[in-house]
């Protein structure tokens, strides 16, 4: 069984990767939420599949169109992305600015999401500046969903107004 320490490694991720951040193990209850926008089914733990139907239907009463863009990663995933992302040439230094090391996803619990909505890029700073952003931000508590990256945030993440998850910040 390779350790963390040898993945890390492998990718290149420098071995104080980690310090102040949450690990996460994979969900072990996972449940079919929907499709993405490019026709993946995406999967959560139950209690965040039943909040995100009712935010996405909530929305739609507003006229407000959310799109799931991702839910779970398992770790094994994760390192994948990893590889693909190194292969086309990307530095470990930008991939750790926007994406966590496996293990330390939220993606990994099933209870985060990605979102998007018609008339902005996917997975960019143009979700700030849609109505649908706005909604989220006013109504996404009522459904458990909280915004973790914040500019300036604690993790030193990018700023990622499309991600939301219902676990602590």
């Amino acid at each position: 069984m390779q350790t963390e320490t040898d993945l890390f490694a492998k990718l290149g991720i420098p071995a104080d990767y980690g310090r102040g951040l949450r690990r996460y193990a994979d969900a072990t209850q996972l449940v079919d939420a929907e499709h993405n926008v490019i026709g993946r089914m995406q999967r959560l733990a139950p209690a965040t599949a039943k909040a995100w139907r009712e935010l996405k239907q909530a929305a739609l009463e507003e006229d407000i169109e959310l799109l799931l863009i991702s839910g779970f990663r398992s770790i094994a995933y994760q390192v994948e992305l990893f590889r693909n992302k190194l292969a086309s040439g990307q530095s470990i230094t930008e991939i750790l600015r926007v994406n966590t090391a496996p293990g330390y996803s939220q993606h990994h619990t099933g209870k985060a999401i990605d979102l998007a909505t018609p008339g902005a890029r996917p997975l960019t700073e143009d979700f700030e500046s849609t109505r649908a952003f706005a909604w989220m931000r006013e109504h996404a508590r009522r459904f458990g969903f909280n915004m973790p990256f914040k500019r300036d945030n604690p993790q030193r993440f990018i700023y990622k107004p499309w991600h939301w998850s219902q676990l602590d910040s």
